[in-house]
């Protein structure tokens, strides 16, 4: 009966959250399947793998101190970040190598970042729900949830997300250095902030000083959603900038450039809606999106990986859109 309650209670607001993280990537989606994946790898295949290397490193931790207090800090402090964020960053760069064409952008790797982590905090959840119902009951596991999911809902994606950015800064630089320590990078400052949220909360006393370490953790979730905030708009200058030319060259019109930059698409996607050509209209500005974005990769980095015949395809495919799309 406790696993009923807990799945749900666990994986409903992950995929709410999810779908938030989606919604935030206004104007390049990336393919729901792979995301799919990427939450379905930190959700299983990453946890096995932290539960495997944390007893490993557990083990090692008391060979060396002979404590179980100094043990379990090192767990919380050292294992815990070290290794569920290697594990979860797995995810991120599997998306970099293998579906390199599918990140574009700073913001796809927050977001791939952040659903893997959302996926590990959801099965982590599960086992946190089960073991409070064990020692407190319904109690134990409901209060379990308004902290690990009212409060501290964003821990992971957060975490994972620097590493998400590292690998950005590799696809999105030509700097062979760059692309090099990008990645280490933002694995450090994953392991840094994930690091810091295990430490404070074992050394935490009292409601004070727990209300001040929500404080943070808050104000710097609130920080980073204002820099994707802006990394948003930064894409929208880039529609604005490489659409701008397509409207001069007769591939779309004033109003399809107009919605193509705006930020909701309220207008078009409703009247594509009503019209019953949702798919066509929604088809044509996610091609407009990746038209902008290989463009820009195209003026940065030549013709790699066939950027000039993806930029003609797409082209193509706006083109027989075009006369069924919404404004």
């Amino acid at each position: 009966m406790a696993l009923l309650v807990a799945l749900p209670l666990a994986f409903i607001p992950a995929f709410f959250f999810s779908w938030f993280i989606y919604w935030l990537d206004r104007y390049e989606k990336e393919p729901r399947w792979l995301l799919l994946l990427t939450f379905f790898w930190g959700g299983f295949v990453a946890v096995i793998g932290a539960l495997i290397f944390s007893l490993i490193f557990e083990v090692g931790f008391y060979a060396i101190l002979q404590d179980e207090a100094l043990v379990s800090i090192a767990g919380g402090s050292i294992t815990a970040p070290v290794v569920e964020e290697f594990w979860k960053g797995l995810a991120v760069m599997i998306v970099f190598f293998i579906f390199r064409k599918e990140f574009d952008s700073i913001l796809d790797g927050i977001i791939y970042g952040g659903i893997a982590g959302l996926g590990f905090a959801a099965t982590e959840n599960v086992l946190y729900f089960l073991g409070q119902y064990a020692e407190g009951g319904w109690a134990g596991m409901f209060t379990n949830f308004a902290l690990r999911v009212g409060v501290f809902a964003w821990g992971h994606p957060f975490y994972t997300a620097f590493i998400g950015i590292g690998f950005a800064v590799a696809r999105t630089n030509r700097n062979v250095l760059v692309k090099f320590i990008a990645p280490v990078i933002g694995y450090f400052l994953a392991v840094l902030a994930h690091t810091f949220h295990n430490t404070t909360l074992l050394f935490v006393q009292g409601l004070g000083s727990l209300a001040l370490v929500i404080l943070l953790e808050w104000a710097g979730w609130l920080i980073f959603l204002g820099f994707i905030i802006w990394m948003i708009r930064y894409e929208q200058g880039l529609l604005k900038k490489h659409l701008r030319e397509e409207v001069a060259n007769g591939l779309i019109t004033e109003a399809q450039f107009k919605t193509a930059v705006s930020f909701f698409q309220f207008g078009a996607r409703l009247a594509a809606l009503s019209g019953g050509v949702y798919k066509a209209t929604a088809d044509f500005y996610q091609y407009l999106g990746e038209l902008a974005h290989k463009k820009e990769q195209l003026a940065k980095f030549g013709d790699e990986r066939g950027n000039v015949a993806i930029i003609q395809k797409l082209r193509g495919n706006i083109t027989a859109l075009a006369p069924r799309a919404k404004v």
